[in-house]
């Protein structure tokens, strides 16, 4: 059993936590959306329950991250095949884009692990993936905008909005769905189709509008507090211990841990406070997690993967296959218990943020697993670590063979422990 309940009632029993009184309107809004169970086929399921608040705005679901890390949809066996990110922080990604690093193309930004919500629809990247969940028939699982857009104009729960989407974004926003479609909303498999072409753009202008609100939320500082003790420590009103002091050390260090090449400590884009992330891509040769619900030889392309239909950088795609976002590393260990287990990087293969600062360590150091397929577990046990699920990629310039002592990855792992939010 997981936490709360089935995957087919992940959310029945998770109230809307109280709305905060220092939300905007449409922040307040985006909340009620954020935590509406009703806006999924079989009214099981809200953004909530991939991104629950006490686990850091990612999985709550004991069952799934000692496992392949992949939450189960509104439909019962029906998985993705990646684990959710955390959703706090990740608002502050720009749209996606190029630089040029000494001469290199890199990508920047976008939603999604592999960036596929460029921001390019509605002007940021957390709303466009806003949209994304509704409709994937492995999540939320809805089979029209129609779907969404009616079941926000008319909650199954009106005391849940407080704040109504007419309220924020006018009396126009209002749509008829007719009956012959939101008869349809609880089969997933439903194939829609507005033939009205007025009806249509009222439709997906009040979806574009439920997704800027959702954006909204997820901006808001009830998702982005900044009150980690590292928070506390640079504001001067909080202590870090020794440990955790060396750890930061490490952690800055570029002939140590180099770990703010990439998760940087200097404010970015349109936070004052630091993110922990360059919002760029990297491949770090994880290993295949042979609990993916995807089956045990599931290889993630990630950004290669969406470069590859992309007109403008599909002749980057080669380059970057395998490659993740460069996560936030806020919230690292934030869970909703200390004896519920936790789930690291986009296949969920690693279930220790000690396994993850070993692996950066030893990637290229240990020899390889006889077993293609051991665990994080058993490869610690063994001193050895499987083939990554995409090799041609893999960085091996900032991390593989770091020479951390054994005593400087425990310095590390105190550090990143002070970076989630009280």
């Amino acid at each position: 059993m997981h936490r709360i309940v089935s995957a087919l009632g992940l959310l029945s029993a998770l109230a809307v936590p109280a709305l905060a009184a220092d939300l905007s309107p449409v922040e307040t809004l985006g909340k009620s959306i954020f935590f509406d169970t009703n806006l999924s086929a079989n009214g099981n399921q809200a953004c909530a329950s991939c991104h629950d608040p006490d686990a850091g705005f990612t999985s709550p679901f004991a069952e799934f991250n000692a496992a392949g890390g992949v939450v189960e949809g509104s439909v019962e066996g029906r998985f993705g095949n990646r684990k959710p990110p955390s959703a706090a922080y990740a608002a502050f990604s720009p749209v996606l884009h190029h630089i040029l690093d000494e001469g290199d193309v890199t990508i920047v930004g976008g939603a999604f692990l592999d960036g596929r919500a460029t921001g390019s629809k509605l002007g940021t990247p957390t709303a466009d993936q806003a949209q994304g969940p509704f409709l994937n028939p492995m999540e939320m699982g809805l089979p029209h905008a129609a779907c969404v857009v009616a079941k926000v104009l008319d909650p199954a729960d009106p005391a849940q909005y407080a704040v109504r989407l007419a309220d924020v974004w006018g009396k126009d926003v209002a749509v008829d769905i007719p009956a012959a479609i939101t008869e349809q909303c609880g089969n997933p498999d439903a194939k829609i189709t507005v033939e009205d072409p007025d009806l249509d753009a009222r439709i997906n202008d009040a979806f574009d509008k439920i997704a800027l609100s959702l954006a909204a939320f997820e901006t808001s500082a009830e998702v982005n507090p900044f009150s980690s003790r590292f928070d506390a420590w640079v504001a001067g009103t909080g202590t870090l211990s020794e440990q955790e002091l060396r750890g930061l050390e490490v952690f800055k260090a570029e002939d140590k841990g180099n770990c703010a090449a990439c998760h940087v400590l200097a404010p970015t884009g349109r936070s004052p406070h630091a993110i922990f992330t360059d919002w760029t891509f990297d491949n770090l040769g994880v290993p295949r997690n042979r609990d993916n619900p995807q089956g045990a030889d599931y290889v993630d392309p990630g950004l290669g993967g969406y470069l590859r239909a992309d007109p403008v950088y599909a002749a980057l795609a080669d380059g970057v296959m395998g490659a993740q976002q460069v996560p936030t590393l806020r919230n690292l260990d934030k869970r909703v218990s200390p004896d519920e287990p936790k789930a690291y990087m986009h296949n969920g293969y690693f279930k220790t943020v000690e396994g993850v600062v070993r692996f950066y360590n030893t990637r290229d150091v240990l020899p390889r697993c006889a077993d293609p397929l051991a665990s994080e577990a058993e490869a610690l046990a063994q001193k050895c670590w499987p083939a990554p699920e995409i090799e041609a990629t893999m960085n091996k310039d900032e991390l593989g063979d770091l020479k951390l002592t054994a005593a400087e990855e425990a310095d590390l792992v105190a550090f990143l422990r002070t970076l989630d939010d009280e």
